[in-house]
């Protein structure tokens, strides 16, 4: 392959495929039309971690994304692949999951698989070089498949350099871009892909997957430390898995209860949410906020502090208007709790108002100067509330 603009598309699109950018170097020889092109050469590292071990690998393995995962695999049985896809939804979701597992359907091989992180390669000069190697011909596929991460984070003069490429692909380019920020993609990009939005997991289901590969590792774990799991996983696939080795990786007899979750998250301890609980259905406030301190003194997070006394307080509020739910309910909880808040289900004085104020204590801890300070707030009002 002589000099010129062809060769310097194929090692711009090495480049790419090998997740180097522009850091490959080119070195003259003294033919003044012969270039040779080095790649620095990586050794393949070896990852344990548990959300990379058990990452879907087919459509069926994907977790809670039905309207993706069955829309894809009828389009690729009817072929009718489209050249530029849009995938949107929270962290942990399954978005690059499913792109790879659509390459990997549509017989992609992984010399031809480029994976383009935006959060660091977002500028105009970036998506120059993908223009220029996106008319190189596949290496050993029929399509070269391009998935764009975090697409969001490309800038203003990028998009609109990329839009040309993405209205009229060459016909062997895939693209996916995936974001976790939708409306911060231009419509014009929107309008040109086919969208598909990826939904939260329900507690519920994370708590199954948790408990399942807890299993397929050898542990045993409790229902209540799976919900607990999950609740501080807030609805993402991949935190849920990193909590989970961190527990794994401590327990020493392969039985893990919510203690141990707690103590590796740094999660409140069951015994102060139950301690405040009771303060809240008493209205003591004087108790109230000495368990609060008791939390701060103890370097405890504040919002999980309040999202826990949140999750218990819906349950109460459950029990006591849908009292046929409690063999259902009982089952995210340990019997400690499952116990007080049958009991504090009979307060009249926990109702949705008591929820309200937590919930909105909870949305302003983002922006408090005192991360507690809404809690005591809301703790303040509920008890004084008559």
């Amino acid at each position: 392959m002589a000099g010129g603009p062809e060769r310097r598309r194929y090692a711009e699109d090495l480049r790419w495929r090998d997740g180097i950018g522009t850091s490959g170097r080119i070195a003259e020889c003294d033919r003044p039309l012969f270039f040779m092109y080095t790649i620095p050469m990586k050794k393949e590292a070896q990852h344990t971690t548990l959300y990379r071990q058990y990452r879907p690998q087919t459509f069926a393995e994907v977790r809670g994304q039905p309207q993706v995962t069955d829309t894809l695999g009828k389009s690729i049985k009817n072929n009718k692949i489209a050249h530029a896809y849009l995938f949107s939804g929270g962290r942990g979701t399954g978005k690059t999951s499913v792109a790879r597992i659509l390459a990997r359907e549509l017989g992609v091989s992984d010399k031809d698989l480029i994976e383009i992180d935006a959060a660091s390669n977002r500028g105009i000069d970036d998506i120059r070089l993908l223009r220029e190697g996106v008319y190189a011909m596949p290496f050993e596929s029929k399509y070269k498949f391009y998935i764009i991460d975090e697409a969001h984070m490309l800038t203003k003069e990028a998009w609109n350099a990329f839009l040309k490429t993405l209205e009229e692909p060459p016909a062997h380019a895939i693209f996916v871009l995936a974001t976790t920020d939708r409306d911060r993609v231009p419509e014009t990009i929107q309008s040109r892909c086919e969208v598909y939005a990826f939904k939260q997991p329900t507690r519920t289901m994370i708590a199954e997957h948790v408990a399942d590969i807890a299993k397929k590792e050898g542990y045993s774990l409790e229902r209540s430390a799976a919900e607990l799991v999950a609740l501080l996983a807030e609805g993402s696939f991949r935190d849920a898995l990193s909590i989970l080795q961190k527990v794994l990786a401590v327990s020493d007899d392969k039985k893990i209860d919510v203690a141990e979750v707690e103590l590796v998250s740094g999660a409140p301890r069951g015994e102060l949410v139950r301690q405040l609980l009771s303060a809240i259905a008493k209205k003591d406030s004087s108790a109230a906020l000495k368990s609060i301190q008791k939390a701060v003194s103890e370097n405890m997070d504040a919002r999980t502090l309040t999202k826990l006394l949140i999750h218990r307080m819906r349950v109460v509020l459950l029990l006591r208007f849908a009292p046929d739910l409690a063999s259902v309910l009982s089952q995210e909880l340990t019997e400690a709790d499952s116990a007080l808040a049958k009991e504090l289900s009979k307060e009249a004085g926990v109702n949705s108002d008591t929820l309200r104020a937590l919930l909105e204590a909870y949305s302003r801890m983002a922006y408090s100067a005192v991360p507690h300070l809404p809690l005591e707030l809301a703790l303040i009002d509920i008890c004084a509330a008559k």
